[in-house]
């Protein structure tokens, strides 16, 4: 489940980011690189920031 709320988040993200830099300012697409570096820097050290906070965020919820 998380691995899919990862995926939907990034992918929006990338989304939001082209539609912004169409529309308001091309300096948006920074956004859609840094989602795109973290999912690199992912796949190559295993760690993803935005899984971190889900696992502590459901963790906290149990306690």
């Amino acid at each position: 489940m998380i691995e899919r709320i990862i995926r939907a988040v990034a992918g929006t993200l990338v989304l939001v980011s082209i539609v912004l830099s169409l529309t308001v300012s091309l300096n948006w697409l920074w956004l859609g690189g840094f989602v795109g570096f973290n999912l690199l820097q992912s796949s190559i050290t295993g760690f993803c920031p935005l899984e971190y906070l889900l696992k502590k965020k459901a963790t906290a919820k149990r306690n």
